[in-house]
């Protein structure tokens, strides 16, 4: 009596510790499955957050150009040269502002087909840009003819000042220097370079010296230039990143994607940037 007693117990402490570890293993399968949704779930909020704020650069561009163009037709009213300064300055930053919407959106456009997230909205949102920027070429166009006219538009017209005649060859070379300059000062002002490299090739570069970053003749030919205002996610094609040189922690994220590798998000470009314009980070 007391054998079939003490059998029956341990089939019981048998049966009892095959249930707690097929507890054990259901837990760990559905704590697997939460991270994993979760990894899935911030990946698609990245995405999201990436393609609106490309959305919200591309409507503050419509934005300043539209009032751009009203300072143009204010300005047309005018008379003198100062009328012709501020004209010449608002077509300047109207076409750049046009072609920084145009990169935009061909970004967005980009985002979109690589996302898994399909939206027929923003679809339908991207070719209401795309329509609205053609109408601003003709709208352009139509002004620069307008303004040529009258003489006002002096981007490519000799500026004639109190009866004085001057050379109009002169005047458009000085006028190209101008605005390459200005062009070249814009350029300068949201320009940066990244890198990102194993040990061994930011060792033979001089990027990293004895565990010291940028503080050598290291090789700048080895960075990628990058204009701030657009690029703003950076793909690391490693699993493991570490960033070498020093930006504000709340201006990006290092998330990885469905391959496990990592990508940089510069969530707020003018404060990542705004201590160092090179960036240099260590992968594997």
């Amino acid at each position: 009596m007391k054998k079939l007693l003490f059998f029956a117990v341990l089939a019981a402490m048998v049966v009892s510790c095959d249930q707690k570890k097929q507890q054990e293993k259901q837990d760990t399968m559905v704590q697997q499955l939460r991270d994993s949704l979760n990894s899935i779930i911030t990946q698609k909020n990245n995405e999201l957050d990436d393609m609106m704020s490309t959305l919200n650069d591309i409507e503050d561009g419509f934005r300043e150009i539209n009032e751009a163009q009203g300072r143009v037709a204010l300005a047309k009213q005018g008379e003198g040269t100062n009328t012709k300064a501020r004209i010449r300055e608002n077509m300047q930053f109207i076409q750049t502002t046009m072609a920084q919407n145009r990169e935009l959106i061909n970004k967005l456009k980009q985002q979109l087909r690589e996302s898994s997230f399909k939206s027929e909205q923003l679809k339908r949102a991207l070719e209401t840009f795309t329509a609205q920027l053609e109408e601003k070429d003709k709208q352009m166009q139509l002004l620069r003819d307008e303004l040529e006219d009258r003489d006002l538009y002096i981007g490519e017209l000799g500026d004639k000042i109190e009866g004085l005649s001057t050379d109009v060859a002169e005047l458009k070379e000085e006028t190209t220097q101008k605005s390459e300059t200005i062009s070249q000062q814009d350029k300068q002002l949201h320009t940066a370079w990244f890198v990102f490299g194993t040990k061994k090739e930011l060792k033979e570069q001089h990027i990293l010296v004895d565990g010291d970053v940028l503080q050598s003749n290291f090789n700048k030919d080895y960075f990628t230039k990058i204009d701030i205002r657009v690029d703003k996610e950076i793909k690391l094609y490693s699993s493991s990143a570490k960033m070498l040189t020093d930006h504000p922690s709340s201006s990006y994220t290092l998330q990885r994607d469905a391959n496990k590798q990592y990508i940089l998000r510069i969530t707020d470009p003018q404060l990542f940037w705004s201590t160092s314009k090179y960036l240099v980070i260590l992968v594997k």
